[in-house]
């Protein structure tokens, strides 16, 4: 099986993409409809959920979060705990047990050498995960095939962060064992039909098309292998490319379709299209959260290699890092409207980063659920922020000109952006649009990523696991992304705080308990009132599905397709 790109599969994909007639009892194949593309099934290589998706039907993690944010045990024989032995006392080890029997899909048994391969594989990537930098070793309790020890630096309060979700699932190492560091992104064959313990593997998968125009085929088997197989699909088949309307009415009103992915529609257009009554809209919250990210340093293509570098402090944004700016963009936004128009029961407003769990939700930040054009131009006012003969203000001569990215060709986004738009102008700043395809804004490998930062302000949607503190660590000061660590760490707005790093050093010492809850509400304050993101939206992962299938328990902890194995037609 290789990979294959032609024009003639090109034509095929594009005039009958969400047609399906698979020449097999409709009954026996799963068909799923992403209109983002899946362009590579290892969660290693890719922050793309479209990506993570469609690897969790082949590779799996020790443990899962289910539909409720509660760990389930999946190659591992049960959660450790401090209760049960897993979890040493003094937090600085865990100890997982696989699940004996376990079979990869070229039939040789799951061992501790494939976990302690995935953690040095993900490691070697330059990877900005905590679990590089906090854990001294992953090894073997005496040699044995199925008990692995994990040993941290120091105490780690919430330990499950390595091999856990979808996101860090367990490779495996006769496959992977040539792909580690600077090779990893040169495997395609591994990227793209990795040998898994899950219940399906890929037979063919076809990507045609490129940048906006990428279409993708992913086509799937039962692994024969797969622990328990009497509830699986003969095939499954995932459609990538098009758009988020098409594939909802592929399967709400024509029932073409079985699934279709990350919804990003109107609300009014999706409840009309639920009304043909052949499937339903599921929405499941969690904390992923629409918002915009603030650059604190300067994007000018004409800075060359210094272009959006931090360069120590040294190369300031010359009007973000003007915090009376910053809070103007946020007042002038109406989230209201946008939930309401744009989102309807699938979005909620929200001045937080994170909104859930709630014992970790600030009640500090509601002011921004109100908008208020004319405290923004007066606090613009009183800068020295003034308009000029065309209305867009300056200042020493620096004009209030903002390029705004994103990604995703969805009609929620781009309306959103001409809102957006439309509110910064009422008080003088000039907006340019920017749209970049999802394969490239997600892609480390590509110039125009999320992480270079090469604009103003940039959209997308981020969120945290159950615990928050993988997630905060990424404003670090010693997590600022640059040419230096090759892009790979996460500071992407590249924020300096010494308060933040003070607290945050202080969250990673603090057992879970109320302390801890106040000490990330306390982080999430420092990101929202210092305006380095600006929340939007609250968002549920939204996605159809066809009413004769059962078993489906959507998911925003984790991949939707996280209890994929259970699913059956009825």
């Amino acid at each position: 099986m290789k990979y294959r790109k032609t024009f003639l599969v090109l034509v095929m994909i594009v005039a009958g993409f969400f047609t399906i007639s698979c020449g097999d009892d409709d009954d026996e194949t799963l068909t799923m409809l992403f209109w983002q593309a899946p362009t590579l099934v290892n969660p290693y290589l890719t922050d793309g959920n479209k990506d993570i998706d469609a690897s969790a039907l082949i590779l799996e993690p020790l443990a899962n979060y289910d539909e409720e944010g509660r760990l389930v045990p999946r190659l591992a024989e049960e959660i450790p705990t401090v209760e049960n032995g897993g979890i040493s006392e003094d937090m600085t080890t865990i100890t997982w047990e696989l699940r004996e029997g376990i079979l990869w899909s070229d039939g040789t048994p799951l061992t501790v050498e494939d976990v302690i391969f995935t953690h040095r594989y993900a490691c070697s990537l330059g990877s900005p995960r905590s679990a590089c930098s906090l854990i001294q070793s992953v090894k073997p309790i005496d040699g044995s095939p199925l008990n692995i020890k994990i040993t941290f630096l120091s105490p780690v309060i919430y330990p499950y962060d390595l091999f856990v979700g979808a996101s860090n699932p367990i490779l495996q190492k006769k496959q992977f064992e040539d792909c580690v560091g600077d090779a990893a992104d040169g495997c395609e064959t591994e990227n793209r039909y990795p040998i898994g313990t899950g219940p399906y593997k890929i037979t063919d998968f076809i990507v045609s098309g490129s940048g906006m125009n990428t279409t993708s085929v992913l086509t799937y088997e039962i692994n024969e292998y797969f622990r328990a197989t009497d509830k699986l699909f003969s095939k499954v088949v995932i459609k990538g490319g098009g758009d988020a309307t098409s594939a909802a009415r592929a399967v709400l009103e024509t029932g073409e379709a079985d699934y279709a992915w990350n919804l990003q529609v109107d609300p009014q257009t999706l409840k009309t299209l639920e009304d043909g009554g052949k499937g339903t809209i599921e929405p499941a919250f969690a904390s992923l959260v629409e918002h915009l990210i603030i650059n604190f340093t300067n994007p000018d293509p004409a800075l060359g290699d210094q272009r959006s570098e931090w360069s120590d402090g040294n190369n300031p944004h010359p009007f973000l890092i003007d915090p009376v700016v910053r809070k103007a963009l946020s007042l002038a936004i109406d989230r209201g409207h946008i939930a309401e128009q744009l989102y309807g029961p699938n979005g909620r407003a929200t001045c937080n980063m994170l909104p859930a769990p709630p014992q970790y939700a600030s009640p500090n930040n509601d002011g921004c659920l109100t908008q208020d054009i004319e405290e923004a131009k007066i606090l613009l006012n009183e800068a020295g922020w003034i308009p000029g003969d065309d209305d867009i203000r300056e200042k020493d001569g620096v004009r209030l000109k903002i390029v705004y990215k994103t990604t995703s060709n969805n009609s929620v986004r781009q309306t959103t952006q001409e809102l957006i738009k439309g509110w910064w102008r009422d008080i003088g700043i000039e907006t340019e649009l920017k749209d970049v395809d999802q394969s490239a804004f997600f892609s480390r490998g590509d110039t125009d990523n999320i992480w270079r930062f090469y604009s103003d302000v940039q959209m997308y949607a981020t969120g945290s696991s159950i615990d928050p503190q993988s997630y905060l660590s990424g404003w670090q000061t010693t997590e600022i992304t640059g040419s230096e660590n090759n892009w790979m760490d996460n500071n992407i707005p590249r924020w300096f705080n010494e308060e933040y790093d003070d607290l945050y050093q202080e969250l990673t010492q603090t057992p879970i308990g109320e302390d801890r809850e106040n000490l990330v509400i306390q982080l999430n304050d420092l990101l929202i009132q210092n305006y380095v993101t600006i929340p939007l939206i609250d968002r549920a992962s939204v996605s159809a599905f066809n009413n004769s299938l059962k078993e489906v328990r959507v998911n925003g902890w984790d991949s939707e397709f996280w209890n994929i194995h259970e699913w059956y037609r009825e």
